[in-house]
C-alpha cells in the first residue's frame, strides 16, 4: 500500500475543507455580527487524535501514517460597533446574545440587533421573530409615547415610562451552540444560558463581523500552494509506483 498517495489525498480533503470554511468568511464579511468559521487541523493516527506532535511515528514499513484532519468551529470574539443612528440598531460590547422566540416556540439567540416594530409594535428581529424581555415576554412599544430610549443595561424606555428590559445571555461555552440560518443560535437540550451580569448594549449601533478580509485572502494564498504541493506528491508518488510496476512488468 502507497502510504503517501493516502496521506496526499487527506492533506487535499482538509485543505477543501478549509477552503470552504475561507470561501464562507469572505462571502459573509459583510454581514452584521457575523462569527468566523475558523478551521484547524490535526493529525490522526490510525483513527485516534494526536495531541501531541511529538507523537507522531515518522512512516516506514509497518508503522502507523498521519492523516491530516480538519476541524470547523466558530469564533466569538466580539465585532466591531458601528454606529448607524438608527434607534433599534443594537450592538453587544462584550459577551452575550439578545433572546428571541422562533415561530415553532424555540428559544434561540443572536447578536444581529437589526430590529425593527411589527404593525403591533412589537419589536421583533428582521425575520420577524420577538425579542424577548429579561422576563421572558415579547417587548411591546407605546403608542404616541415618543421615540423608544434603550440604555447600556437594555431598559427599553419611551419618555419616563419604562417598559421592559431585553434579555442578554450569555454560555459559559458558546462552541457548544448549533448555527442557524440569519446568525441565529441554539443551545443544545440541557445546555441553559446565564443573564449577563453587567451588559453593555450600545443603541444606535450594529456590530460587524469579527473577521479581517486581509487575512482571510492570505489563507486562501497558503491552501492554493499547500493543495498544489500536495498534488505534485500525488502525481509524482503515481508516476513513481507506474514505473516500478513496469520495471517487475
Amino acid at each position: 500500500m502507497n502510504i503517501g498517495l493516502y496521506e496526499s489525498a487527506a492533506s487535499l480533503s482538509a485543505l477543501e475543507r478549509w477552503q470552504e470554511a475561507v470561501a464562507q468568511n469572505i462571502n459573509s464579511s459583510e454581514v452584521t455580527a457575523y462569527r468566523k468559521r475558523a478551521t484547524s487541523v490535526s493529525a490522526q493516527n490510525n483513527g485516534e487524535l494526536l495531541t501531541d506532535p511529538r507523537a507522531r511515528v515518522d512512516r516506514g514499513e509497518g508503522e502507523p501514517a498521519a492523516f491530516p484532519v480538519a476541524t470547523s468551529t466558530i469564533s466569538f470574539m466580539p465585532g466591531e460597533a458601528k454606529p448607524t443612528g438608527r434607534e433599534l440598531d443594537l450592538a453587544i460590547r462584550g459577551p452575550g446574545f439578545f433572546a428571541v422566540q422562533t415561530p415553532d416556540g424555540t428559544r434561540a439567540y443572536t447578536r444581529t440587533g437589526e430590529f425593527r416594530l411589527r404593525p403591533d409594535r412589537t419589536i421583533v428581529t428582521g425575520q420577524g421573530f420577538p425579542v424577548l424581555s429579561a422576563a421572558g415576554q415579547p417587548i411591546q412599544t407605546l403608542p404616541g409615547q415618543g421615540p423608544v430610549v434603550i440604555d447600556q443595561t437594555g431598559m427599553v424606555s419611551q419618555g419616563t415610562t419604562q417598559i421592559a428590559r431585553i434579555a442578554l445571555q450569555d454560555f459559559a461555552n458558546p462552541g457548544q451552540l448549533t448555527p442557524l440560518s440569519s446568525g441565529l443560535y441554539v443551545a443544545p437540550e440541557g445546555v441553559d444560558p446565564a443573564a449577563v451580569a453587567a451588559p453593555q448594549i450600545l443603541q444606535g449601533n450594529l456590530e460587524s463581523s469579527n473577521l479581517t478580509s486581509l487575512r482571510e485572502m492570505v489563507d486562501l494564498v497558503t491552501i492554493s500552494r499547500a493543495y498544489e504541493a500536495n498534488q505534485k506528491v500525488i502525481t509524482s508518488r503515481d508516476d513513481l509506483f507506474e514505473k516500478t510496476l513496469q520495471a517487475f512488468g
